[in-house]
């Protein structure tokens, strides 16, 4: 699994690499623009029997931007971020206590597409995430509801999710960031769960659910150079 790790960083590292290449014609802008990134993040897991997206966790990373057009309207990003996900629940139903916390690595690779007369930057991309921490926290159900099977709550350690990435500038590099993100496969198979399923059953039954990240981060970034960038552009939309 390191090996293929170690071979996906590689793999984007050249594609980032081979984009800034073909945009160093525009020699009157700074091609690439790294930046740091911190946050929060708000997370569910889809398949759980709970709803909401109420476990919050930490997210940070570094990364960087490179233009795909001489206007710079269309750009790529690549980043390395560590991200928190997993799922609370801290009421009654079914659960008395429930909270998992699980420790990703994410790589997103996103294309952007920025308004020029408004400045919000909107995107697409995927992220690759490595499980680095399986689930930690508790469990306490109430058996007269239903029950999941906590036998074995060993996660899959590899994430593939689609990404919806909005950004808009605050102050010189000062950038907000809101990305929502969503598994396309399963993180974890066939988890069991016995019990009362609907409200209102009688009869017990036994049932298994796929289960899926869902999150939303909520980011600051600073990206260097975009204040330089954004008053050569000015200056050539006057002319």
């Amino acid at each position: 699994m390191k090996t293929r790790l170690t071979t996906l960083i590689l793999l984007l590292s050249m594609l980032l690499t081979g984009s800034t290449g073909w945009a160093q014609r525009y020699s009157n802008r700074q091609v690439i623009r790294a930046y740091p990134a911190i946050g929060a993040t708000a997370s569910q897991m889809r398949g759980d029997e709970l709803r909401g997206f109420r476990k919050w966790g930490f997210t940070t990373g570094v990364g960087a931007v490179v233009d795909l057009s001489s206007d710079a309207k269309w750009q790529l990003s690549i980043e390395a971020d560590f991200a928190q996900r997993g799922a609370y629940n801290n009421t009654h139903e079914p659960y008395s206590l429930f909270g998992f916390t699980m420790n990703y690595v994410d790589i997103p690779l996103t294309l952007h597409f920025t308004d020029p007369y408004g400045g919000m930057t909107f995107g697409l991309g995927l992220v690759y995430g490595r499980l680095v921490q399986q689930p930690h926290g508790v469990m306490i159900y109430q058996p007269g509801y239903f029950e999941p099977d906590t036998a074995n709550l060993t996660f899959l350690k590899n994430d593939l999710s689609a990404a919806i990435d909005v950004r808009f500038p605050i102050w010189r590099g000062l950038t907000f960031n809101f990305r929502y993100q969503m598994s396309l496969m399963p993180v974890k198979r066939n988890w069991g769960f016995t019990g009362l399923r609907n409200e209102g059953d009688r009869e017990v039954t036994s049932w298994q659910n796929n289960v899926y990240n869902s999150s939303i981060s909520i980011r600051l970034l600073y990206v260097f150079g975009d204040q330089q960038d954004h008053k050569k552009y000015n200056k050539k939309k006057k002319r």
